[in-house]
């Protein structure tokens, strides 16, 4: 009797550990199946950058840092921000929308 109560305490810990860190994972892969060109990403050694390309059959993301390009293993990313639109995109989408109104 006194065994089961030690057991029982720490099989239910198991199972909420494995429960946990199998969430994360899956957390981490649509993270990681979420970067699209155009991203804004951090890596893991802090390195800011846009992703430039994605090379599916090597596994690897290209980042755009400021003119220099480097080239990163998908894991290789900490955090993912959908792209936003740049100054430059929103003023040819405003010149194009003026001269097809006139």
């Amino acid at each position: 009797m006194q065994m089961l109560i030690m057991i029982v305490p720490i099989v239910a810990m198991i199972f909420f550990m494995q429960r946990s860190q199998k969430k994360q994972q899956q957390q981490r892969q649509n993270l990681l199946n979420s970067m699209t060109q155009g991203s804004r990403v951090v890596t893991i050694g802090g390195l800011h950058g846009v992703i430039s390309e994605i090379n599916e059959s090597k596994n690897t993301v290209t980042l755009d840092c400021e003119g220099i390009y480097l080239e990163f293993d998908r894991v290789a990313i900490r955090t993912v921000t959908p792209g936003a639109v740049s100054e430059e995109e929103v003023e040819v989408n405003e010149i194009s929308e003026t001269s097809e109104n006139e």
